[in-house]
């Protein structure tokens, strides 16, 4: 079993800077974390993710500004999300995969199988 729980979403301007937390509590080896989002009307896309050994990827539309991270002591994971844009605007979910990652840290979301409820972002403009 798996629980995972985001929080530090909000309502922020354009420009602005949110870093969101996704605390996990696992009974069995998490191999791969991401953060994705959802708009209403649209499909759940992968923005980053993150492999046990560090290694990461992003979404070409948020390269540069949002920082995926993870503290393993506390068993947390981290978006610094900076030079917020209205298009940032979603859902964000916390999501882990039991399974080994070949190839990187994967951005599909049927690469996952534990997650979180979400925490809501607003960037207004």
């Amino acid at each position: 079993q798996v629980q995972l729980v985001e929080s530090g979403g909000g309502s922020v301007q354009a420009g602005g800077s949110l870093r969101l937390s996704c605390a996990s509590s696992a009974y069995y080896t998490i191999y791969c974390m991401g953060w994705f989002r959802q708009a209403p009307g649209k499909e759940r896309e992968g923005v980053a993710a993150i492999r046990s050994d560090g290694s990461t990827s992003y979404a070409d539309s948020v390269k540069g500004r949002f920082t995926i991270s993870q503290d393993n002591a506390k068993s947390t994971l981290y978006l610094q999300m900076n030079s917020l844009k209205p298009e940032d605007t979603a859902m964000y979910y916390c999501a882990a995969r039991t399974r080994p990652c070949y190839g990187g840290a994967p951005r599909n979301k049927y690469d996952y199988e534990w997650w979180g409820q979400g925490t809501q972002v607003a960037v207004s403009s």
